[in-house]
């Protein structure tokens, strides 16, 4: 983190310069302790954070600084290489989106995506620059990406039901997309993951809905507790030897009873039989569903039919 606190404010420092600055006024724009003031240590560091910039397509240029005698270089970054028709931002916002663009950057993203114009200017061939991570997308990602930022209403198949879906957020967790919208047939607020939409994504008119004053937000709980399935309130016991971490998982309010042997009875809300029986799954013999009986019989069933 530290280190990308110093790059974001080194891009704004060069940004904000009105003409090419040393490395050593550079460090004076920058705040206290972002580089060694030992020069040898601080030349190592500065040097690194220039190069991790510029293979991010970052366009520091090297100028002589006028009036230097011997002439010195210096540095800068000229906002007229960035695209004419890029929104007025300021040196601190255009040096975060251009870091944001390139350590995150979707996969598969066209090199004409607005991000790009952004994010610096590639090379003359518009191969990638240097990116940290990339974030998976598909084509149902980036329309609901755009769905989402312009209020169009998507349809959309999900659990063998046609979905009509406000979009309100749309989330990238625990390596997975989610979408949080309210799901027009029963008006509620929902959470989807997207790679179990079936069939296309098809997106309305802009501005179909009103943004509510809560929008609908992507709960990263575990996903037995989201779904269409009949409520139920599971009793599970679990053996004592994986008490500390199912404690820590799901915290120590869902532990309702604590047995003689170790072992503890936790009590989670289901509503998806199918992701609470792999989450059973993960203790192997060392859990037991105990309740209600629908649920006993549903996980028994499923077990018996793998035999």
């Amino acid at each position: 983190m530290r280190k990308l606190e110093r790059l974001l404010d080194l891009v704004a420092a060069l940004l904000a310069a009105e003409g090419p600055l040393s490395r050593h006024q550079l460090r004076e724009r920058m705040p206290p302790g972002a580089y060694s003031q030992h020069d040898e240590n601080f030349r190592r560091t500065f040097e690194r954070d220039k190069d991790d910039l510029r293979g991010m397509g970052l366009p520091i240029v090297v100028e002589p600084i006028p009036a230097t005698d011997p002439p010195l270089d210096g540095y800068l970054i000229h906002r007229s290489d960035y695209e004419d028709d890029l929104p007025a931002l300021s040196p601190d916002e255009l040096a975060a989106l251009h870091l944001a663009s390139n350590v995150v950057r979707l996969q598969d993203a066209p090199t004409d995506d607005p991000f790009w114009r952004l994010g610096g200017v590639p090379g003359p061939d518009r191969t990638p620059v240097g990116v940290v991570a990339e974030v998976p997308a598909d084509e149902a990602v980036r329309i609901l990406m755009a769905a989402t930022a312009e209020r169009r209403v998507v349809s959309f198949g999900y659990n063998d039901r046609d979905r009509t879906v406000e979009p309100h957020r749309l989330v990238f967790t625990r390596g997975r997309w989610y979408l949080a919208g309210r799901d027009l047939l029963p008006g509620e607020a929902r959470q989807f993951r997207v790679d179990r939409i079936t069939g296309p994504v098809t997106a309305g008119d802009p501005g179909g809905f009103d943004t509510p004053d809560t929008p609908a937000e992507v709960n990263d709980d575990p996903a037995w507790r989201y779904g269409d399935d009949e409520v139920l309130v599971a009793r599970l016991q679990v053996d004592g030897r994986h008490v500390p971490w199912v404690v820590d998982f799901l915290g120590g309010s869902a532990v309702v009873e604590e047995r003689g042997d170790g072992s503890v009875v936790v009590e989670e809300t289901v509503r998806n039989r199918a992701a609470f029986r792999s989450f059973v799954l993960t203790f192997l013999d060392g859990a037991e569903v105990l309740g209600p009986r629908e649920l006993r019989d549903d996980m028994t069933s499923w077990l018996r039919a793998l035999l």
